[in-house]
């Protein structure tokens, strides 16, 4: 098991926007069903812009076993996001996870 699929911070941590073209309905990957348009050329991850934040393909319990339900559909930036980042560090504190050590 990854740190990842024991965290789930990030996922409850940032806002998840991405371009239009990454969605199903023009030839992306990323489920339109999932999602909610910011403008034409902007789409965003659902539950990424409430308060708490809760992306709406995540599943399970953060900091126990947590998963994406459309892992190999993801938009780009949680392709691009990395383990260990101190993007990653500063969502893993402010869900009260301890740091990750190198």
């Amino acid at each position: 098991m990854t740190a990842c699929t024991g965290c789930g911070a990030c996922c409850a941590c940032f806002r998840v926007d991405f371009a239009v073209y990454e969605l199903e309905s023009l030839g992306g990957r990323v489920p339109d069903g999932l999602t909610v348009e910011v403008n034409g050329n902007t789409a965003r991850m659902r539950g990424t812009d409430h308060v708490p934040i809760r992306c709406a393909a995540l599943t399970g319990k953060l900091g126990e076993r947590v998963a994406c339900g459309i892992y190999e559909w993801r938009p780009s930036p949680c392709r691009e996001f990395e383990e260990g980042s101190d993007a990653c560090q500063r969502a893993r504190a402010k869900v009260g996870l301890p740091p990750l050590s190198d």
